[in-house]
């Protein structure tokens, strides 16, 4: 069992995509598997998930048939989930490398939490 399961879901962002991944992949907390749900999208979306999931074999790949939408999407993924602990991704951000460490930290020392966020740079 991993720590974080790291759950995207992906809809037509293959402008934003590979920046994206790899900034999960490139984090300094490296306990987690990353569950990636590709919702129908008609770009080049697919192509570019599976070239990191050959690449690393924390990525899981979910490929819907039809497009079910956001909220669906990432209740796949959960379903899929292992780890001990939740982080959601969206497919057109950039996480900073540290993000998971300082999430699950936090975490760990003030038990009476059940979820954290982060600020965001836009």
């Amino acid at each position: 069992m991993v720590m974080i399961s790291v759950i995207m879901s992906v809809y037509n962002d293959a402008k934003y995509l590979e920046k994206s991944i790899q900034s999960i992949l490139s984090q300094t907390f490296e306990d987690f598997e990353f569950i990636i749900c590709n919702d129908c999208s008609t770009d080049s979306s697919l192509s570019i998930i599976q070239k990191f999931q050959k690449l690393d074999s924390r990525i899981k790949v979910i490929n819907n048939s039809t497009n079910l939408g956001l909220a669906a999407s990432l209740n796949e993924c959960i379903q899929m989930a292992s780890g001990q602990y939740i982080a959601r991704m969206d497919s057109d951000d950039i996480s900073y490398i540290n993000r998971l460490e300082v999430e699950y930290n936090f975490l760990l020392e003030h038990k009476e939490y059940a979820v954290v966020g982060s600020k965001s740079i836009t």
